[in-house]
């Protein structure tokens, strides 16, 4: 059994033929381009924390098929001390990253597909589970990336996808063949795609009779024919490109996004999961959706933990750290931030045991997570820019700083507290801009709205999943109209 390290991660990268494109043209090595490079070094973290006597106990996990070590990131929640190891080793990353590390949807589809494929199995009599099982152990016994791809296109969202103009709007079946199956569409907002080992695909929605054949789920080499990947554009990307570190802000780490064309890619039915089991598309929505919608009060939390530290260090600074509305300030991005975590503790640790003996958050709470996740930390950015001010959108290049004709100037004049260098303060405003609004809002502010779902869809599922009945007879009870039982 491997338990890679972050070096051995990267190398293993390089031993794909990937397609993958970037303004406009194809990148020949995208391990060492400098756009792509700070994602991958991301989720390098997640494998050398692994490593570390200081983590072991968060970020490896027994393999229930094996009993060997494994990294959580491939493990199968057994018990809801899982599920809340799992919050806290998200925080612990969001922490060491200050960013999007791109393993935790992989994870949760491997978690919803365990118990949704075991009981399509025990309804229909077919085999989707033992083959996800043997899948499972090719991922642990390679200690792999997975790539969780949920969401399609969608075209007009007012039609099913049987109903689209363009039938190719919503990934589908175009051929079942004796030896597996031919699929073509495309998954958008793909995190960590390029960096991925493998691609599982699940549905986006839940299906009807006539849209079989946009009902499946499989598990794709991130390296397949057919297969083409458009890196999403981030803020501020080019800064990659210029010599030097400072406008970057979050000088070691990034995220990333892409968008995945499966050009009539085959699968062989060992690596199908699902192949027209219309029925079961509701449950497999529903489950990976709660799973990462409770990620996020790990990893949200974890890289708030680091704007609030950033927020408070631009303070002293700026030589404000004792006025009584800048500590406000901070308690209130530390409750906002506090909560968040303890929404997605209370949702793992009221998780329960499934028929497949995987355990399922608490579906509720962790809808009421996300929800909170979709606010907070917009309202955690705001406060963080009022504590820094203007220079976090307004602060001359780090060409210009380092210019020897207006450098002095720069750094004479943008100077804050004596004795702190001015560069150090430039390198703060950075990162607050990087988290709040650059390259670091793809794996903190925008993810916040619309990863997992929009809000919408989180109020959808409360609703269900609120049970008012029982809450109006409380009231009528009380209120002297029912008889209490």
């Amino acid at each position: 059994m491997t338990l890679k390290t972050g070096k051995e991660y990267v190398e293993s990268l390089r031993e794909r033929d990937i397609r993958v494109y970037l303004f406009g043209r194809k990148i020949r090595n995208p391990v060492d381009h400098p756009i792509v490079r700070p994602s991958i070094d991301s989720i390098s973290v997640t494998y050398d924390v692994a490593h570390d006597v200081r983590y072991a106990n968060l970020a490896t996990a027994k393999s229930h098929l094996t009993g060997e070590k494994i990294n959580r990131f491939t493990h199968i929640h057994q018990t809801t001390e899982d599920l809340v190891t799992k919050v806290k080793l998200l925080r612990l990353l969001g922490q060491k990253t200050g960013t999007c590390f791109q393993r935790c949807v992989g994870m949760d589809a491997l978690n919803a597909l365990s118990s949704v494929t075991y009981e399509m199995d025990l309804k229909l009599g077919t085999d989707f589970y033992k083959r996800f099982i043997e899948f499972l152990r090719h991922v642990q016994r390679k200690d792999l990336v997975c790539c969780g791809a949920m969401t399609d296109p969608k075209g007009d969202r007012s039609l099913a996808p049987s109903q689209q103009a363009d039938p190719d709007l919503y990934l589908r079946i175009v051929e079942e063949r004796e030896d597996g199956i031919v699929v073509r569409g495309s998954k958008v907002h793909q995190t960590g795609a390029v960096n991925s080992h493998e691609i599982i695909v699940m549905p986006t929605r839940t299906m009807g009779e006539d849209d079989r054949e946009y009902a499946v789920s499989f598990a794709v080499p991130s390296d397949t024919p057919g297969l083409i990947y458009i890196y999403g554009r981030q803020s501020c990307d080019k800064r990659k490109l210029e010599e030097g570190k400072i406008d970057q802000g979050n000088v070691k780490y990034g995220g990333q996004e892409a968008m995945i064309i499966f050009d009539n890619v085959f699968l062989p039915w060992e690596r199908v999961f699902m192949a027209g089991e219309h029925e079961f598309t509701g449950s497999l929505v529903k489950r990976f959706s709660a799973y990462h919608r409770q990620s996020y009060g790990g990893c949200k939390v974890g890289v708030g933990d680091v704007l609030t530290g950033a927020a408070a260090t631009i303070a002293e600074y700026n030589g404000v750290q004792k006025a009584s509305h800048i500590r406000d300030k901070l308690v209130e991005m530390n409750h906002l931030n506090e909560t968040l975590y303890a929404c997605g503790i209370a949702c793992s640790a009221e998780g329960y045991k499934t028929a497949s003996g995987t355990y399922l958050v608490n579906t509720l709470l962790a809808n009421i997570c996300k929800q909170n996740v979709t606010r907070f930390p917009y309202e955690i950015v705001r406060l963080a820019e009022e504590i820094a001010g203007g220079l976090v959108v307004t602060a001359p290049s780090e060409q210009d700083f380092k210019s020897r004709v207006v450098g002095q100037y720069v750094a004479k004049y943008l100077k804050g507290i004596e004795e702190v260098p001015t560069e150090n303060r430039l390198r703060m405003f950075r990162l607050i801009e990087n988290i709040s609004m650059g390259l670091g809002a793809v794996g903190y502010r925008t993810e916040s709205m619309h990863g997992a779902g929009s809000p919408q869809a989180q109020r959808i599922i409360i609703e269900r999943e609120v049970d008012i009945d029982s809450k109006k007879r409380l009231a009528k009870v009380l209120a002297g109209i029912e008889m209490e039982d």
